[in-house]
């Protein structure tokens, strides 16, 4: 069975891209600027005010895989490191080589997929017409096509939530933060340039969700 670990990374569009009317709706419960800014940093979870700038894939068995990620426009890079293959594109190319790339998994794994990477991959794709080759919101309780590592070590949310970070910290896994990057820096990063730091950052995410859900398939299934 071909089982695939995935992950994205997304930053906000700029605020000021959007109309009066949007920008109202998005900031109607703002008490004062500190609240916009927030509004504007959560704007990198919601597909109709976000990009991906990476997705990021590795089969479970062989431990091989691939980043897509965005470079701004900059020269294109291809290349393969430790089994990963690099390659930057637009959101439109990397989403349909994340697509082409899964169409003939049979199983996916992610760690709070269901409540962010899979509806922001096929929201972000239907808005740019980009036609995904997997529904990957399936049935919520079956987790023979897709384990949300989240919902299962939450025991679909009847039991505390953690961050990946913590987890990993707990099963003695390596975390990805360990090298002094989180999500929340992902936008800084783009800004700066930083294309790489956020593909290999990805990859590290990669491999962690990978020994999660390992110990969660060893340990945890019956």
């Amino acid at each position: 069975m071909n089982t695939i670990v995935f992950d994205i990374e997304t930053i906000p569009v700029d605020f000021d891209s959007f109309d009066e009317v949007q920008k109202t709706y998005l900031t109607k419960f703002a008490e004062g600027e500190e609240d916009v800014e927030k509004v504007k940093d959560q704007m990198a979870l919601w597909a109709p005010t976000n990009r991906i700038v990476a997705i990021g894939m590795m089969s479970v068995d062989s431990k091989r895989g691939a980043v897509y990620f965005q470079n701004d426009g900059a020269e294109k890079i291809d290349f393969v490191e430790n089994g990963i293959h690099y390659f930057s594109g637009s959101e439109e190319v990397i989403l349909q080589k994340f697509w082409n790339a899964i169409a003939k998994a049979h199983k996916f794994v992610t760690f709070n997929g269901r409540g962010f990477d899979c509806p922001v991959l096929m929201l972000r794709s239907a808005m740019l017409r980009v036609k995904p080759s997997k529904n990957l919101m399936p049935y919520r309780y079956a987790h023979d096509l897709h384990v949300d590592l989240l919902e299962q070590m939450t025991f679909y949310n009847a039991y505390r939530k953690f961050n990946l970070d913590f987890y990993c910290k707990a099963f003695g896994i390596e975390s990805p933060k360990g090298k002094g990057i989180n999500g929340h820096d992902v936008k800084n990063l783009f800004a700066d340039g930083e294309f790489m730091k956020i593909a290999k950052y990805c990859a590290g995410d990669l491999t962690a969700t990978r020994e999660l859900y390992l110990r969660w398939r060893d340990y945890m299934t019956f």
